[in-house]
């Protein structure tokens, strides 16, 4: 039983997760990357990273993998002539949310334990254990 092709507001067409699942053998090959559908077919021959990169991911969510490599924007780019979809908003809960694209730094608020109490215990022992060496010798 086939389903019914739905598309967004903007005229975009939404794939459920078992569809894109399905697509995962050397005649068919899809992938999603921040919710959007990418079938990757005819590139598996092309990817610079080998084919096996691809088809690891097939069928299923590349977004961790794909950031996680840090594509050029070049790659991006060519990537988006490969979006045919994408993922229906009722299947999104169904894989990992994705991690943004901009890198982000935060500042780890350091406890006053770790920088001066320790390292001040630290300095005490050291000085009593040589004190207790230098007093037997």
């Amino acid at each position: 039983m086939a389903e019914t092709e739905e598309r967004s507001p903007e005229g975009v067409k939404y794939y459920r997760l078992s569809e894109i699942e399905a697509q995962n053998s050397f005649k068919s090959t899809w992938i999603i990357i921040h919710h959007k559908v990418y079938d990757v077919t005819k590139f598996l021959d092309e990817h610079p990273g080998g084919e096996e990169v691809l088809r690891e991911q097939a069928g299923g969510d590349a977004t961790e993998s794909f950031e996680d490599v840090g594509h050029s924007t070049d790659a991006r780019e060519m990537a988006s002539g490969m979006v045919i979809g994408e993922l229906h908003p009722d299947d999104r809960h169904k894989i990992a949310k994705p991690v943004e694209t901009l890198v982000t730094t935060s500042k780890e608020e350091s406890s006053w334990w770790s920088n001066l109490v320790i390292p001040t215990l630290v300095a005490a022992i050291v000085t009593l254990v040589y004190r207790l060496y230098v007093s037997e010798s």
